[in-house]
C-alpha cells in the first residue's frame, strides 16, 4: 500500500500545526476535541472526520482541501478527468463576452474559444430551439446523478458556449433557465472532483442567470448550494444564514402566501433547504435544530411524494431518510446513524450519486461503531454504485483511512481498496 504514513489527513493537520507555530496541545485547546483524539489523529490511529478536520482548518485560517488534499491530482490525472477542468473554466468565462465582441451567432461563440466540442470538432449549427437545448441540459443533469462525471465533463464546455449564446440572442426566461442548469452542472462536476475554487465561480453564474431570468426557484436552488458550501467548511452561521436567504427569496416570489397554496416545485425547494438546513445544524452540534429542520422537511415530503426531477434535488421521503442518518453522523452518534440506515428504504430509479453518498455515511457509521467488515462493504458497495464519485469522496477516503488504522492485518479486500483510492 502506498504512502500510508504520507497521505492521511492526520499528517497534513500535523504539518501545518508546526507552519503555524502551535503544539499538538496548544491546537487542542482551540478545538471542541482533546488532546488525546488530536494526538492519536495525527499518528494515523484515529479517523479524521469531517467536522474535525473543518475546526482545524477554521483554527489555522486555511482552506479544508488543504487538510483533504484535494484535488486529488494524482488520481485524476490517472483518469483523465484533471485535462477536463480548464474547458470547464474556460466555458464559464464567456457569460459576458457575447455583447462585448458582438458574437453574431453560437457557432462564432464557441469557434473562437476552442469550445466545439471535447475534441475540437463538430458541424456547426444555428441556435437549437429552447425545448431541444433545455433537454439537453436535463441529459448533463442526469449523467452527473449517474456519475458519469467524464462523460458529463467532456459535454459540458461545448453546451455551456451554445447555452451562452443562446440566452444572450434572446433572452428570455427558458434560455436564462438553460443556461443556470449548465451553470448548476458546472458546479457539480467540480464539487465532486474536489475543485472548489471553481464550484464557487460557477454558483455565481448561477446567480447572475437566475436573476436574468427572474427565477426565484433557481436563485433559492443556488443559496442552498451556497450553504452546502459552507457547510464543508465549517462556517455554521454563513451557511445557515444563506438558508434562510433561500426561504426569503421563494416567500417574495409570492411563493409563501399559504403553504397549501404553494406550487409542488416550491414545496420541494423549501424542503430540500430544511434538509441542508439539518446538516448544517448537525454540524454545529444543535440537535435540537436537527430536529425542527427534519421536521419540517418531512411535513413537505408528505405533500410532494419523491420529486426527484425538481431542479434535479431528489427530495421526498426517501432524501428525508437519508439526511437524518447524515445528520446523526455529523452529531457523531453513530449508533442511532447505523440504526436508522438500517430503515432507509431507497426508491427505484433514485440517482446514483445519491445512493452512493447514502452508503459512504453508513460507512462512517459503521467503522465508528467497530462494524469494519460492513463497513468496508458499504464503502464497495459506493464504489460499485459510484467509482468516480466515491474515488474522489474525502468521506470515502478517510474512512478506509480508519479502518486500516484500526486493523492490524488487513484483508486482501481492504488493501485493494486503499490502493485504488492512492492512500
Amino acid at each position: 500500500m502506498r504512502g500510508q504514513q504520507e497521505e492521511h489527513a492526520g499528517v497534513r493537520i500535523a504539518h501545518q500545526r508546526k507552519l503555524a507555530g502551535l503544539t499538538q496541545r496548544g491546537l487542542a485547546a482551540r478545538l471542541p476535541y482533546s488532546y488525546s483524539l488530536l494526538r492519536q489523529v495525527e499518528e494515523g490511529r484515529k479517523n479524521a472526520s469531517p467536522d474535525l478536520i473543518s475546526a482545524v482548518a477554521r483554527v489555522l485560517r486555511i482552506d479544508v482541501t488543504v487538510l483533504t488534499g484535494q484535488p486529488y491530482v494524482t488520481e485524476l490525472q490517472q483518469d483523465r478527468l484533471a485535462a477536463l477542468i480548464r474547458p470547464i473554466r474556460e466555458a464559464l468565462d464567456l457569460y459576458d463576452l457575447y455583447d462585448l465582441h458582438d458574437v453574431s451567432d453560437v457557432n462564432d461563440l464557441t469557434d473562437a474559444h476552442g469550445l466545439r466540442d471535447a475534441s475540437g470538432q463538430g458541424e456547426r449549427t444555428g441556435v437549437l430551439p429552447s425545448a431541444e437545448l433545455a433537454a439537453r441540459a436535463d441529459d448533463l443533469c442526469r449523467m452527473v446523478r449517474a456519475t458519469q462525471l467524464s462523460k458529463a465533463a467532456h459535454a459540458l464546455p461545448p453546451f455551456i458556449a451554445e447555452a451562452t449564446a443562446a440566452a444572450h440572442r434572446e433572452r428570455s426566461t427558458a434560455r436564462w433557465q438553460t443556461l443556470g442548469s449548465a451553470y448548476r452542472t458546472a458546479h457539480d462536476i467540480a464539487t465532486k472532483l474536489g475543485f472548489y475554487d471553481l464550484a464557487t465561480i460557477a454558483l455565481d453564474r448561477l446567480g447572475w442567470a437566475a436573476e436574468r431570468g427572474s427565477d426565484p426557484l433557481l436563485a433559492a436552488v443556488r443559496q442552498y448550494m451556497r450553504a452546502l458550501s459552507y457547510f464543508r467548511e465549517g462556517e455554521h452561521t454563513i451557511g445557515l444564514r444563506l438558508i434562510e436567504a433561500g426561504h426569503r427569496v421563494l416567500s417574495g416570489a409570492g411563493g409563501a402566501g399559504s403553504a397549501a397554496s404553494e406550487a409542488r416545485d416550491t414545496l420541494v425547494v423549501r424542503g430540500q433547504l430544511h434538509l441542508g438546513a439539518s446538516v448544517i445544524s448537525a454540524r454545529a452540534h444543535d440537535g435540537d435544530a436537527v430536529e425542527n429542520h427534519l421536521r419540517e422537511a418531512a411535513s413537505y415530503a408528505e405533500r410532494t411524494g419523491e420529486a426527484g426531477r425538481v431542479h434535479w434535488l431528489s427530495f421526498g421521503p426517501a432524501n428525508v431518510a437519508v439526511h437524518e442518518v447524515s445528520a446523526q453522523v455529523e452529531l457523531r452518534r453513530y449508533g442511532k446513524a447505523l440504526e436508522k440506515s438500517r430503515d432507509v428504504r431507497l426508491p427505484n430509479g433514485w440517482p446514483m450519486s445519491r445512493r452512493a453518498h447514502f452508503y459512504v455515511d453508513r460507512a462512517r457509521a459503521e467503522m465508528e461503531t467497530g462494524h469494519c467488515d460492513a463497513a468496508l462493504e458499504s464503502v464497495v458497495t459506493a464504489r460499485k454504485l459510484a467509482p468516480e464519485q466515491t474515488r474522489y469522496h474525502p468521506g470515502a477516503r478517510e474512512t478506509i483511512n480508519g479502518l486500516v488504522a484500526q486493523r492490524r492485518r488487513t484483508p486482501d479486500s481492504l488493501d485493494n481498496m486503499a490502493a485504488w483510492l492512492c492512500l
